[in-house]
This record gives structure tokens, C-alpha cells and sequence, in this order.
């Protein structure tokens, strides 16, 4: 049974206490994991309504326009909102484990630094300099083609989003899909419902898996089914800055 969050505490203390060494499992299992709740209602009320508040972001995107799939989203800028900026920061130093983890089965090199200070300095010193916190709205009809958030040549292994609506009140339909091109064998998907408050750690690019050979890597890419009714909108947490 999943609890709602205790108010008094903050975003980053929500993530801290999580069950760590289970979510990493998962991850490692299924290429995507269900955290604990790190908002509350009303905080999840709080940062979707900023949707409205064109100012507090550097672009938006009508994913139609592009043939990304149906709906809009908007980047954030800088300074984020407060709990934004906690959530990043909180979540950046638990991923990283995973990700180290995952360079070594492929024996890839693991440029992330121990803060996410450091990596984003790393990003900026390459060209990437825009930040990626994003706001998504999705409406009835809406839905986000598969895809990968990848924006540059330095590329974090892992991303959350964390649902803004409560599924079966606010909106139906809308699941988050994970698609994974399995070594020699057919993709296998995933879908998820994304409760309200909570987040979805999943892959960005692609991730170890066994095989004959030892570990290769599975290439996964993310969307977002069709939303049947009402409005569905997340957060996404980008741990890397575009180009």
C-alpha cells in the first residue's frame, strides 16, 4: 500500500528515504521502477498550475506540430521552482550507483561526476546549456510517440517523471509505455499508470541485459498512450542539459 507523503517533509527527504536497494533492482530488472510518493496532492496541484505561467519557462513545444505524437510540453528555466530544483538534486545522487553500475557491465566509460553540479558544469563546457526540467500536458486524444530525450553528446542513463494527476479521477488511458529492443529477440513492452505524486525511474538510451556473451546493451525508448478522457500532466526530471 502506497501512503500519501508526509507534508512537513520536503521533496529531497522524500527521495532519501525511499527504498533504495529495492528500486535499483527493479530497474535493473525491468529498465523502469515506481518510487514511493515525493509530492503531495497538493504539491503535484502546485507545479502543474504553473503550466500557465508562461514566463517560468525557456520554450514550449506543440508535439503535433513536430509529429512527436499529440499534446504540448514546456521547458523550464532557470531558476527552477523550488521543489524542481529538489527533486533533480535529490534523485541525481541515488541514480548514480545504477549508472556507474551499468557503464561497467558494458565497459563503457562513466564520465558523471559525484554531484549534479559537477555534471551539468561537465554539460555546459560541451555546449549543452539549456535545461531540460520539462512540463507535460496531455488532454483527451493527446498521446507522446516513442522516443529518446537525448540532446547531446553527454547523456545521463537515467530519468524520472512524476505524475501530476491522480489516473482513474482526473484523466483514463494515458499509460507510460517502455519499449526495449531485446539481443536477438523481439522488443518487449511495459506499460505503467503513473499515480498521482509518485515518479518512474526508467532508461533513457539503453541498458545492460544478459546475454551468451555477458552483458549487452538493449536500446529502450519511452512515449505515452492515448489519453481517452480528461487531462494528464507529469514532470520530467532530464538529468542532462541539451544542446
Amino acid at each position: 500500500m502506497v501512503t500519501t507523503p508526509h507534508p512537513a517533509a520536503t521533496p529531497r527527504e522524500r527521495v532519501d528515504h525511499d527504498d533504495w536497494p529495492a528500486l535499483a533492482a527493479e530497474v535493473n530488472e525491468f529498465g523502469c521502477a515506481l518510487t514511493r510518493p515525493v509530492l503531495t496532492p497538493a504539491e503535484c496541484r502546485s507545479i502543474a498550475d504553473l503550466y500557465d505561467d508562461a514566463g517560468l519557462f525557456r520554450s514550449t513545444v506543440d508535439m503535433a506540430r513536430f509529429r512527436f505524437g499529440s499534446g504540448q510540453y514546456r521547458y523550464f528555466d532557470t531558476p527552477f521552482p523550488e521543489p524542481v530544483r529538489q527533486l533533480r538534486e535529490a534523485f541525481y545522487p541515488r541514480l548514480l550507483p545504477i549508472a556507474r553500475d551499468w557503464a561497467a557491465k558494458l565497459g563503457r566509460p562513466a564520465p558523471w561526476p559525484d554531484t549534479l553540479a559537477e555534471w551539468l558544469r561537465m554539460c555546459h563546457e560541451a555546449g549543452q546549456t539549456k535545461p531540460t526540467p520539462i512540463l507535460l500536458r496531455y488532454r483527451q486524444g493527446d498521446w507522446n510517440a516513442l522516443h529518446r530525450d537525448l540532446y547531446g553528446d553527454l547523456v545521463f542513463p537515467l530519468q524520472v517523471v512524476i505524475g501530476l494527476d491522480e489516473p482513474g479521477g482526473d484523466y483514463s488511458g494515458g499509460e507510460f509505455l517502455l519499449v526495449e529492443q531485446r539481443p536477438r529477440a523481439q522488443s518487449r513492452g511495459t506499460a505503467t499508470m503513473l499515480e498521482q505524486g509518485r515518479g518512474l525511474i526508467f532508461t533513457t538510451r539503453d541498458r545492460p541485459v544478459r546475454s551468451v556473451r555477458g552483458w549487452s546493451a538493449s536500446p529502450v525508448r519511452h512515449g505515452v498512450s492515448v489519453v481517452r478522457s480528461g487531462r494528464r500532466r507529469t514532470l520530467g526530471l532530464v538529468f542532462h542539459d541539451a544542446a
